[in-house]
């Protein structure tokens, strides 16, 4: 489903303020952005409230959040803990507990950050990483490292390579100048290749200490009919 605010707020009044259903909430939508802008953690209590009330209430299986950005989600995940600090009596009190009671327990709950084998992306995977879990309680299930990029030469293919376009480094023809074009490219390919596994590793050498899994899915972007056979294999036989 694709969640929004007025929705979300809609909902909420029906449910727990016993408001009947109303076709237009302009007035009390117009109050709570008035309140939301002066209490931290109430805009985003309606969206992880949403989240939360289904789990509670059991109506799927398993809940899948497409969730926001890494500069909006730890506002968002400690939304309840953040609103419970404010206020401690009422109501309030009583819905954001049963909502920290599903988003603390790692049993229920998991934060899966994905993320690109890029200095950039890895970098503010970490620092969302660490802020995760230094000032919310809420735990982090896993890393997608997304993208990355398959090694399609061997050690001996680029020695091969090295070996013809030195020899064809003084050629003026049309074949020399296509091969060169062509180990330019493969060139390009191996330097991604082997920046990715840098990064990587250094990922992967910061997940170790935070006990936190790491699963890394090929970059399958291309055009295929069987695109969705590919990822399903190779995400199990990384999860194997």
């Amino acid at each position: 489903m694709a969640m929004n605010t007025e929705d979300a707020l809609r909902e909420y009044l029906k449910l727990f303020v016993r408001i009947p259903f109303i076709t237009s909430i302009g007035p009390l939508a117009k109050m709570f952005d008035f309140v939301a802008q002066a209490a931290p953690g109430v805009k985003e209590i309606l969206a992880v409230g949403k989240l939360c009330w289904e789990v509670r209430e059991r109506h799927y299986d398993v809940v899948i959040v497409d969730a926001e950005a890494t500069g909006h989600i730890v506002a968002q995940v400690d939304a309840p803990a953040s609103l419970a600090r404010l206020v401690q009596v009422g109501i309030i009190r009583d819905q954001t507990r049963w909502m920290q009671e599903i988003l603390h327990d790692a049993r229920t709950t998991g934060v899966v950050v994905v993320t690109t084998p890029e200095e950039m992306p890895v970098v503010e995977t970490m620092s969302l990483i660490d802020t995760l879990t230094s000032t919310t309680n809420v735990p982090v299930a896993g890393v997608v490292a997304n993208r990355v990029y398959d090694d399609v030469t061997t050690p001996d293919d680029r020695r091969l390579l090295r070996d013809v376009l030195l020899a064809l480094a003084t050629l003026d023809t049309q074949l020399a100048r296509d091969v060169r074009a062509i180990g330019a490219v493969a060139t390009l390919s191996v330097e991604r290749r082997e920046r990715a596994e840098e990064h990587l590793l250094t990922l992967s050498g910061y997940l170790t200490t935070k006990a936190v899994p790491l699963t890394i899915v090929p970059d399958l972007r291309v055009a295929s009919t069987k695109i969705n056979e590919a990822l399903a294999e190779a995400l199990a036989e990384e999860l194997s």
